[in-house]
């Protein structure tokens, strides 16, 4: 396996590590999504242990407004993560 598809099947892993544990076992409600959050990217997303910010987030990825978060619903927070650090590296 390359690098690059080492890296995208620990994305794919980390979700399955969340998404396990309430409901259905291939998406994440709210309280999993902030566990996701607050463990895997305390040092990249801010305030991820404010309630507000945690909604914000979920709410904007639940597109479809059914309480969960699909993986597809997903990488659009990944999309997003790498944008910035895109971005940030640029700076540096």
């Amino acid at each position: 396996m390359t690098k690059l598809e080492d890296h995208l099947e620990g994305i794919i892993n980390i979700f399955h590590q969340y998404s396990v544990r309430v409901g259905h076992f291939d998406t994440l409600v709210k309280s999993e999504l902030k566990r996701l959050l607050t463990k895997e990217l305390a040092n990249t997303i801010k305030n991820t242990k404010d309630q507000a910010t945690i909604d914000r987030i979920f709410q904007g990825l639940d597109t479809d407004q059914d309480g969960q978060v699909t993986f597809s619903e997903f990488i659009a927070l990944v999309a997003s993560v790498l944008e910035t650090a895109h971005e940030n590296i640029h700076k540096e």
